[in-house]
This record gives structure tokens, sequence and C-alpha cells, in this order.
């Protein structure tokens, strides 16, 4: 394992990552991956310690990933269902934290579709002076970091298989196609991979992005601009409203999921339209660079966002690749998180 030294107890956002911190969890990341390559996939690091999965949302690759990550650590797992848990007779969210607190729960993993309620859990135990640890999963359209650390890891294991780390991407284009509006999965990404040196193109139908983007980016389309927060300024973000000057020499393509669940306006004519203006397929890619890879959080929305044969094509696609690192990496999150002693 890395002898970096981690004193983060919480990873609620990336927007405060530095580059020593996406090193450690990069090269812890590739230690768990080579653990999940054995016959025998489970380490004792975590035995005897509780992580409580409480996602609020449905989820199927998080959810999953996260309760065998911590499975893969030989912790024990809790998991709540919000359907089926007392919020349906009142109780409140803080109030449900505790109840898993008080069963001895080390570590949350916490998804909600609401932005800020890990960072409420967080500052609940913070205040309440116990050592448990929280994870954000994903909440509301703010930030998704374990998914962001996934596709970064995911990205540097293709540039270099033994010692993937934040510096070989820098340099390198990477485009984010879709609908980045409503992605927490882009909001991460942006902090990590403009965090990285790599030169991040964003591109979408003007409803799906604003040419202010929200936090990130300038009058001109750059991060930075004046009045912009210190951390974003000089990093390499682009928007355009077409796709073609994305794809454009990139190294990389990242396409995000239309999130019809979040949208609360008729933002799109139609998903053939979207399709015909934005969706990733092998013509598409004739613009990148010739040994492009395609990216996708998943789920994915096939012959919308992206064409089925590009999909299914390991030439280009990393999408199985993703899920696998998903569990290294949350392998490492976990491991990092309940091994701090600060």
């Amino acid at each position: 394992m890395p002898t970096s030294i981690w004193t983060r107890h919480h990873v609620l956002s990336l927007a405060d990552f530095t580059s020593a911190e996406y090193n450690t969890v990069l090269q812890t990341a590739a230690s768990f991956r080579e653990v999940l390559s054995r016959r025998t996939k489970k380490v004792p690091t975590l035995q005897g310690q509780v992580v409580a999965n409480l996602f609020f949302e449905p989820s199927t690759r998080t959810r999953s990933s996260f309760e065998l990550a911590a499975k893969r650590l030989s912790a024990d797992t809790l998991n709540f269902a919000a359907a089926t848990s007392s919020l349906t007779k009142g109780e409140t969210i803080l109030d449900t934290a505790k109840t898993y607190l008080a069963m001895g729960t080390d570590m949350m993993v916490i998804r909600h579709r609401e932005a800020g309620v890990p960072q409420a859990i967080a500052a609940e135990m913070d205040r309440l002076g116990v050592r448990v640890g929280v994870l954000n999963a994903g909440d509301g359209q703010h930030e998704h970091p374990s998914q962001a650390l996934l596709d970064l890891f995911t990205i540097c294991t293709i540039l270099d298989p033994d010692q993937p780390r934040l510096e070989l991407l820098q340099g390198k284009k990477i485009a984010i196609v879709g609908d980045i509006l409503h992605s927490r999965v882009a909001r991460s990404n942006i902090w990590s991979l403009t965090a990285s040196g790599a030169e991040v193109h964003l591109a979408a139908p003007p409803t799906l992005l604003p040419q202010l983007f929200a936090e990130f980016v300038s009058d001109d389309g750059r991060a930075g601009g004046a009045g912009e927060k210190p951390q974003i300024q000089n990093r390499k973000l682009f928007v355009h409203w077409t796709v073609e000057p994305a794809l454009q020499d990139a190294d990389f393509v990242m396409t995000l999921r239309l999130q019809k669940e979040r949208m609360t306006q008729h933002l799109l004519p139609s998903l053939r339209e979207y399709h015909h203006r934005f969706g990733i397929t092998r013509d598409r890619l004739k613009l990148c660079q010739p040994n492009v890879k395609v990216l996708h959080p998943g789920p994915v929305n096939r012959g919308v966002e992206i064409s089925s044969e590009l999909m299914d094509n390991p030439q280009f696609s990393l999408i199985s690749e993703q899920v696998t690192s998903g569990v290294a990496v949350r392998m490492a999150l976990l491991y990092l998180m309940g091994s701090s002693k600060v």
C-alpha cells in the first residue's frame, strides 16, 4: 500500500482535493486492483468495522460496488432502503443516521436526491464528536466523488497500467458530452480532470449547458474568470453548444446520460434529435485522436447518448473497465477513510 499520510475523514467533494490526495487514491486503487485479480479476493484490512450504505434514491452500480468493496475489505455491511425504512413513518434523515451510528457504524456511504444531505450528516457526526466517516455517493446535482475518481483511475490505467498517476493527463484533451446541467458526475469530473492539467471541453445543447455553467465557467467559456473561486483559476475548461469542437483531437470522450427524471421542463425536441446532434458514434469519433477511448458512467440509454455498436466495441469503449475500476477505487476510499488516525 502507498505510504502517503491520509488525513481526510470525510469524502464529500473533490473541489478541495490536492494532487497528493488524488495520487494516493490512484496508487491505493492500483494495489487493490491487484488484490481483485487473485483467486482469493478478500483482505482483512477493515475487519471489525461496519460500513452502512444509506441510499435514499435508487442505484445499481454505485450501491453494489460499495457493498462489494466493503466485503472485499472484510468489513460488515448494513444496507438501507428508503422505501422500507422508518422514513415512511416520519423519521428524519438525521435520526436515521443516528440510528445507524448507535448500531456501531464506522463509515456511512450516502446517496440522496437532494444536494447537501451527505454534508449535513457529516456535520452532525462531527458535532456529536464521533469518528464516523461520511462518503458522498451522489447528492442531487452537486457531486459524485467516487464516480469521478474511478473515471480518473480508468483513464490513468489506460495511459500507464502499472503506475496510474495524475500527471499522465497533463496536456490531454477530454470531451464531456451530454446532460451536463443535471449531472453530479460532470461536476466532480470537472474538478478532478482539470486538476490533472487536462484540457476539458463540455458540449451539450444550450438548454442542458447554459453559457454560465454554475460555479465553473466565466463569460469567455474558460474557467477562472473574474469573481471565480480561487481554486478554479488557471484550469483549462471550455464550453461548446455543438459537439464537433469538443471532439476535435480529443484523447478521451465521456458521454453522459440524459437525466429525464431530473428535468422539470421540456428541454429537448426529441431523443432522436439529440442523438443526431450529440450522440457519440463511430463516425463522430473520426474527429478525435486515432486511439480515442469512450467512457460513460451508466446507466446507458443505448442509441441516445451512444450507439450500441460503439458501446459494445472493446477497441473504443471503457464502460466495462469503469465498472471494474469502481470496486478497486471504492475499496481504496473505504480503506483510506477507515485507516485514518486524524
